[in-house]
């Protein structure tokens, strides 16, 4: 069990360092502020528990992906989607899924920070959601496949509330839930371990 861990961080910082260049390496916990036109909050990621996952978004982030997207999905105590569309709601495409690897533990509480993917398990790309709430029905079962968490809000939150509360509406193929003032990711940086870009 032991090497398989050390195998999966071992991946995480050489598959993200070849994006970005051979210096850039990501650590077991990296801490992103993630900067809004509504105000900048930070999330902190869980390698350990969710290794492909947190490589993954690491990637999209370290490539400038989420710069320029949109909250598109913000449903008030249930969640907050981003990291597909960007303000046209237009589908910015992504790479190729990812294995579901949400039997890690991790639960769906206020506060924290999964992804978003369609009905098959394993169908996540890059886009993302915060927990508004606590959503135990988005945690696996033995039944049935969940919404793998990767990580939490370490600060800000007040800023995801402020999202959740501007009134939503149906615009483009979305019949529901886009918020009536685009709420734009800026930027997603990764912070060094005492906190600055």
């Amino acid at each position: 069990m032991r090497r398989c861990l050390e195998r999966a961080l071992m991946t995480l910082i050489l598959v993200v360092s070849a994006g970005v260049g051979a210096e850039e390496t990501i650590p077991m916990f990296p801490r992103f502020a993630i900067e809004t036109t509504e105000g900048r909050f930070v999330i902190e990621l869980d390698g350990q528990r969710a290794p492909l996952t947190v490589m993954n978004f690491s990637r999209y982030a370290l490539d400038g992906f989420y710069n320029g997207l949109v909250f598109h999905r913000v449903i008030p105590d249930f969640v907050a989607q981003a990291g597909g569309y960007d303000a046209e709601l237009k589908e910015r495409p992504p790479r190729d899924p990812i294995p579901n690897e949400s039997g890690n533990g991790l639960r769906n509480e206020r506060g924290t920070i999964a992804m978003a993917r369609q009905r098959p398990p394993h169908t996540a790309t890059s886009q993302f959601f915060i927990n508004l709430g606590d959503n135990a029905a988005l945690d696996p079962n033995p039944s049935r496949w969940g919404y793998t968490v990767f990580g939490l809000v370490v600060e800000g939150m007040d800023v995801l509330d402020k999202i959740a509360a501007i009134p939503t509406t149906g615009r483009g193929d979305f019949a529901s839930d886009v918020p009536s003032r685009t709420v734009t990711i800026q930027s997603v940086e990764l912070l060094d371990p005492e906190g600055a870009p």
